[in-house]
């Protein structure tokens, strides 16, 4: 299932933008209770006023709560980032730390944020389990664990470490656009022969392409878009 959704989605990849571990960090953890795209506005203005932990530790709150208002909870947001810069200045000379043990011990940052920040910034292997990354786990029956950690240690057992980054990856991509929480794809999903999930969303190949989301809508304006045939085929094949 992995290696079809690989070939599936093989330009999948972190959807936040950042040049450093730094803007990585706090951009993950910016986007807890909002969308990749919504942080991804605001980060550009908040990374050229503070560049670094120091810039962030000293920001003046009232500036930065305005900056960060866009991806809500942004008073809570506020304090993690200061206290973030805070503690990379204290602790790591204000670097971020390459190791996850190192990582969970920051304020705002968890598996999940650490296991991104591992995978994409220091091309250390990492399973991130977002919303999304459990849901298809249980439903491709990888795992029956509620719990985060529980599922990344199931899953990990299941998938070499050298391709749990990509993993996440793929299954992400495959969450936001094909498998939905409510309304899944299912006709238009290209494991659906291997899912034992078949048929908890729309089978019908038409009407599954018109759920799709992002780049795989039919008719979506970027080179990644699929034609409604070719989406209606892949639900048949």
């Amino acid at each position: 299932m992995y290696r079809e959704l690989h070939e599936h989605y093989p330009y999948a990849h972190c959807e936040l933008d950042f040049d450093n571990p730094l803007q990585l960090l706090v951009a993950t953890v910016l986007s807890a209770q909002t969308t990749d795209v919504m942080v991804n506005k605001v980060t550009p203005q908040l990374f050229a006023q503070y560049p670094d932990a120091a810039a962030l530790a000293g920001a003046d709150r009232e500036a930065l709560e305005a900056l960060l208002k866009p991806t809500g909870f942004f008073r809570a947001k506020t304090n993690s980032v200061m206290k973030l810069g805070a503690e990379l200045v204290e602790r790591f000379d204000g670097e971020v730390p390459p190791r996850l043990d190192d990582l969970v011990t920051l304020p705002g940052v968890g598996r999940k944020t650490a296991n991104v920040v591992l995978g994409n910034a220091f091309g250390i292997p990492g399973i991130t389990v977002d919303t999304h990354f459990g849901r298809l786990a249980r439903r491709f029956g990888w795992t029956a664990e509620e719990d985060p950690v529980k599922v990344e240690a199931a899953v990990g057992a299941l998938i070499p470490r050298k391709d749990w980054t990509m993993l996440s990856h793929v299954l992400i991509f495959h969450g936001r656009r094909t498998c939905h929480a409510k309304k899944p794809a299912c006709g238009a999903c290209p494991i659906a022969r291997l899912c034992p999930s078949y048929g908890t969303g729309e089978t019908d190949p038409v009407k599954a392409a018109k759920l799709l989301k992002f780049e795989l809508a039919p008719g979506a304006d970027n080179p990644y878009a699929a034609p409604v045939a070719d989406v209606v085929e892949a639900g048949r094949a």
